[in-house]
């Protein structure tokens, strides 16, 4: 078994998961705001101020990614920003339910490393719940390690990890 914190080898491409041709990613939209929340309290168990969103994604609107399905319905998305200088940051990142291990989330992660390369950030650093062993996983696939160990970091007192991968 591996340590979660040394980090795996690069994902297998996009292209290689089977996700339906009607699942697009777009920029973020205000109405997009109760839906988003769903996904949040959810698969994050976190719940934000509506506002929140909108103020976040001002500063980068490339960095704020929305995975949606035929309807043009939000099923994923990801909040980019950009906080220290040459590094980008994956704010909230997430997936709803039915939608995992289809590929929205690799699709989504694929994304935003690439318009981080765009922007000339040269590293990328998110956190993660200690017992999220799905998303840690995911994480490490994507090069990302485990830097720091964030004591009581989410609001119910659970620790975090400090990840974060080279460009």
């Amino acid at each position: 078994m591996r340590c979660i914190a040394e980090p795996a080898v690069a994902p297998p491409s996009w292209e290689a998961e089977p996700v339906a041709r009607s699942r697009v990613l777009r920029g973020f939209r205000p109405t997009d705001v109760p839906t988003i929340s769903a996904i949040v309290a959810e698969a994050l168990h976190e719940h934000y101020d509506p506002s929140l969103y909108g103020s976040l994604g001002a500063d980068w609107p490339d960095g704020f990614l929305v995975a949606v399905d035929a309807r043009d319905t939000p099923i994923g998305f990801l909040l980019g920003v950009s906080q220290v200088p040459g590094e980008s940051r994956v704010l909230m990142f997430a997936v709803e339910e039915g939608g995992r291990g289809a590929g929205v989330g690799r699709r989504l992660m694929d994304a935003f490393l690439e318009r981080s390369r765009q922007r000339g950030f040269h590293r990328v650093t998110l956190e993660v719940r200690v017992s999220n062993v799905g998303a840690i996983r995911f994480y490490t696939r994507y090069r990302y390690s485990v830097i720091d160990l964030l004591r009581g970091y989410y609001s119910d007192g659970e620790n975090g990890y400090h990840m974060a991968r080279e460009l």
